[in-house]
């Protein structure tokens, strides 16, 4: 490939990221390990011009966000100036704020954020919704994620779907990616491993996940970037970092 396409969700460091000189630290050790992009999330306070700056050193490019719903509601044209000043395109909340789990509340979440982010996506970027596995209850004869998918507008709601947490739910992380195809820019990687019967994180290409099927299903999706995220890490997360990507190259990606 002609362009790097596999970015570091910096939640996976969110223990090296409280500090403006922490973020500084940061972000030159995940260029080190070879990553050209990050997904920023949970970052301790630090001005955007300065994040930019921080960025622009190393090499970085802040290609995703994750922001709490209530800042897209309250405060969306500092959201968009926000992400045009990182030259940040995609713009993602982490999860459905607590309230809206429940039949209703779905209901309500994809037709309310279908409205809140369209300045987002009239601005040139776009709004993805990234999930766990509770999106996988099902209410009747739908799951809370058929409601998002068929109640949201495909104009404006877009969806991060999350490997783990697809399978994590019982689902099928290949049907899934096969199905929203023509609504994702960016997809979360991450494998699960278990022991015993506990599940746990992984890197990518240390768990069970099948990645063939699950790549060529992100290839055919046309996503613009892989994003590498695990929750918890057995080991260092910098190491964790650098062995999903090492694998990823071993797959194809870069």
């Amino acid at each position: 490939m002609n362009k790097s396409v596999v970015a570091a969700q910096l939640y996976t460091l969110r223990d090296f990221t409280k500090t403006a000189a922490d973020i500084r630290t940061t972000f030159e050790r995940v260029r080190n390990i070879g990553y050209k992009a990050v997904q920023i999330s949970a970052l301790g306070k630090i001005e955007t011009v300065d994040l930019r700056e921080i960025a622009d050193k190393n090499e970085l490019e802040i290609i995703a966000s994750h922001i709490s719903y209530d800042l897209i509601v309250n405060e969306v044209q500092k959201v968009i100036d926000d992400h045009k000043t990182l030259g940040c395109r995609h713009v993602a909340i982490g999860g459905l704020p607590t309230e809206y789990r429940n039949r209703d509340g779905f209901l309500r979440f994809a037709r309310e954020s279908s409205e809140a982010v369209k300045p987002i996506v009239e601005a040139g970027l776009t709004f993805s919704y990234h999930n766990h596995s509770f999106e996988l209850e099902k209410f009747g004869d739908r799951t809370g994620l058929d409601i998002l998918v068929e109640e949201s507008d495909p104009d404006s709601f877009s969806f991060e779907i999350d490997t783990y947490w697809i399978q994590h739910g019982g689902g099928n992380p290949v049907s899934c990616l096969k199905r929203l195809k023509d609504r994702m820019h960016i997809v979360h990687l991450k494998d699960m491993a278990m022991d015993g019967t506990q599940q746990l994180f992984a890197e990518v290409g240390e768990g069970n996940l099948e990645w063939e099927p699950i790549l060529s299903a992100c290839r055919n999706a046309n996503i613009e970037w892989y994003i590498v995220e695990q929750d918890v890490c057995q080991r260092d997360p910098f190491d964790s970092l650098q062995i999903s990507l090492e694998n990823l190259k071993k797959m194809g990606l870069d």
